[in-house]
């Protein structure tokens, strides 16, 4: 059982006023909000030992636990290699490792194996090391690489001689991780961060030979991101300034990195575009008179709006989510009554169709495809019960391919699980989709314990995708739920739309309404329904136990977004200015009292709350950590409940947790052992 007799601590109320708009709000706990503060250490320490004592006659359990996720993945695992400028890419890992190693071979797979970076030995004695932006040189001889050692996503780029295997002590820090390459094979575009803020403000240029750097890009508009890149054509260096809204591109022939970037289409707010180069043509994806999107081209040269020409008219019913240009295709990304689909456009004959999938919920996207001439698609797919799985498709014959499936070791058998897709009408009469998965088994009776999980933010959309970790919780009588509900972006645009600003509760009424629906039909009952949702999920988690709270028998919120009226007045913590259009913002009065309404930490009230684990990291660059921090204390001191209340600070790691291929499973094992807890399931299952 869990140890709830334990005291659990008390943390130290220091009243804090705050007002605007005539309103006072008395924040108690705002004194958290100082990551140098001993006494802020301290009170964290204390919580994650209350966690350890509260769970300590389960640590064999999740120890146990770990061990058995981590059996079923293949330690000496490898992606499937693709080619691109005369090598085969591709990543591995190797028994006993936690790190990916970036290899590749010339012209054969066939060819002598060359490292272009063994990420083990970067993180050798670090706590968290996570690498990313990994490029290439045109003519093959230099990598450039980020790493972040501190989790707050703020990258040190290096560079690697991949002749003589030097990495050279030039370092560029404060960036995000990525750099992209001119033609030059010298110069090096990269983007960095407001020190403060860590918005990606500044693109420099930089050269590598004489180590002489220049900013080329001040982005002013503190609600905007910008970064770089290149076009797939390699053509044309890019320049993306976007936020929620709104979006803007300059272009520069990446032969010619001295000179100046044009505006491709100057910002208008509201209009959003992505653009693509094949040949003389600019392509361009964009929701301009079409909020579901819709494709255009242009010329090289003048590339302004008036002058696009309509490829793929708007759909009312179809999101257009990306494209991928072959020279005789044009593939479609799309979104159809919330699932993805690929639609294939022979350009030499017209004709078009839909690669075609059986299964009722589903996730399927593209691939890497670095090459024009070739008639052959990569994709990926994956379902509740699938395991991800990389096609080659060939468009013209249209016969598939796998060229890997993920392997679970000990074994899987598919016809043990089974998936569904209900439809379930909310309160407003919308239909709100819900993936399901479990054991065949299973008897819908009420009995059953379920676990939904929800995001409903950014028009994100969270589709249905395999997880052997899952496993430990299908296996021991669990059903796992995803409601796709508004916020996302699964059933168009309108869908998120739909979930944000002024319409933000909707997203909460969907997963309410959702759990309630599972509960009458007897998939499970609110003695073991349980809720989980992390980040903009856990804001999720925080609104809808304040609303309901007799609907769940506990809830897992990672990394909450709990206390968004305080976060969205400072605009010096970071995301803050770019999420005026997500989430309103409060110096405006009528945005003010209605994200108050919902805000989780403002709507604390002196009733029983469920079962709650709460997690977050110190470093943490997108939720601070004094969030639930702050929720977790102002919980305690309200709530009339003896539920378990348990908050657990990773002191290394930041929003994403655990850098480690494994370490993050330890993570996992707390959660899935509180919720078997809870359930009383904690049985060890054989192999």
């Amino acid at each position: 059982m869990i140890k709830t007799q334990i005291t659990p601590p008390v943390c130290a109320k220091k009243p804090h006023e705050m007002e605007i708009h005539g309103d006072v709000r008395t924040d108690n706990y705002y004194w958290l909000n100082d990551r140098e503060n001993e006494e802020v250490i301290q009170y964290l320490k204390d919580e994650n030992a209350y966690t350890d004592a509260v769970m300590a006659d389960t640590k064999t359990f999740q120890e146990d636990l770990f061990k058995e996720m981590k059996s079923r993945i293949k330690e000496d695992d490898s992606s499937v290699p693709y080619f691109l400028n005369g090598f085969w890419y591709y990543t591995r890992f190797e028994t006993g490792k936690e790190y990916p190693v970036y290899c590749r071979k010339k012209d054969s797979l066939e060819s002598e194996e060359l490292i272009l970076l063994d990420v083990n030995d970067i993180a050798e004695g670090l706590s968290y090391c996570h690498v990313g932006g990994l490029s290439v040189s045109p003519d093959n001889q230099w990598l450039s690489f980020g790493v972040d050692r501190v989790s707050r996503r703020i990258y040190t780029i290096h560079f690697k001689n991949l002749t003589t295997g030097e990495i050279l002590e030039t370092q560029i820090e404060n960036t995000t991780g990525g750099a992209t390459w001119a033609n030059d094979n010298d110069t090096v575009f990269f983007t960095t961060r407001d020190e403060k803020t860590l918005r990606s403000d500044r693109v420099h240029r930089f050269r590598r030979s004489d180590q002489s750097r220049q900013e080329v890009f001040f982005e002013a508009d503190e609600t905007f991101n910008t970064g770089v890149s290149k076009t797939k054509s390699k053509a044309y260096l890019i320049i993306v300034s976007s936020s929620t809204l709104t979006t803007e591109y300059r272009y520069l022939d990446a032969s010619n990195p001295n000179g100046e970037f044009k505006i491709f289409q100057r910002r208008i707010r509201g209009m959003e575009y992505g653009i693509a180069h094949y040949k003389n043509i600019w392509y361009v994806v964009t929701n301009w008179d079409a909020k579901n999107f819709r494709l255009m081209k242009c010329g090289l040269e003048n590339t302004e709006r008036g002058l696009w020409i309509e490829v793929v008219a708007h759909r009312e019913d179809t999101l257009l989510e990306g494209i991928e240009l072959f020279n005789d295709f044009l593939v479609l990304e799309e979104r159809c009554k919330g699932l993805n689909r690929i639609t294939i456009n022979q350009l030499s004959t017209g004709e078009s169709h839909i690669i075609s999938t059986d299964e009722p919920a589903y996730t399927l996207g593209t691939g890497i495809n670095p090459e024009y001439e070739t008639t052959k698609l990569r994709y990926g797919y994956t379902s509740m019960v699938t395991p991800s799985t990389t096609y080659e498709y060939d468009m013209v014959s249209r016969e598939r391919t796998v060229l890997k499936q993920q392997e679970v070791v000990g074994g899987y058998d598919k016809s043990q699980y089974a998936s569904e897709r209900l439809m379930i009408a909310v309160r407003d009469g919308i239909d709100v989709p819900v993936s399901l998965v479990y054991k065949k088994d299973f008897i819908k009776n009420g009995n059953a314990p379920l676990l939904l999980y929800g995001y409903g933010s950014y028009g994100h959309s969270i589709d249905p995708t395999f997880s052997s970790v899952r496993l430990s919780l299908l296996d021991r009588g669990f059903v796992f739920a995803i409601a796709h509900i508004r916020g996302g972006e699964e059933m168009g645009r309108y869908w998120y739309d739909e979930g944000k600003l002024l319409k933000k509760k909707n997203t909460f009424y969907d997963f309410i309404d959702c759990g309630k629906y599972l509960v009458i039909e007897k998939y499970t009952s609110s003695k073991h329904l349980y809720a989980m949702g992390g980040s903009a999920g856990g804001l999720l988690m925080g609104a809808v136990i304040n609303m309901e709270p007799k609907l769940f028998n506990g809830a897992i919120a990672a990394v909450p977004f709990v206390d968004v009226v305080t976060t969205m007045l400072d605009e010096s913590i970071p995301l803050t200015t770019g999420e005026f259009d997500e989430w309103g913002n409060p110096k405006n009065e009528e945005y003010y009292h209605y994200i108050k309404s919902y805000s989780p930490y403002d709507n604390i009230e002196a009733k029983e709350y469920p079962n709650l684990l709460v997690t977050t990291g110190l470093h943490d660059s997108q939720v601070q950590y004094w969030e639930p921090a702050k929720w977790v204390a102002k919980l305690r001191e309200l709530k009339t409940d003896n539920n378990v209340l348990l908050l657990q600070t990773e002191m290394d790691f930041g929003h994403g947790g655990a850098s480690g291929r494994f370490e993050q499973l330890k993570e996992i094992a707390l959660e899935y052992t509180f919720l078997l807890m809870l359930e009383n399931r904690m049985i060890q299952l054989r192999f």
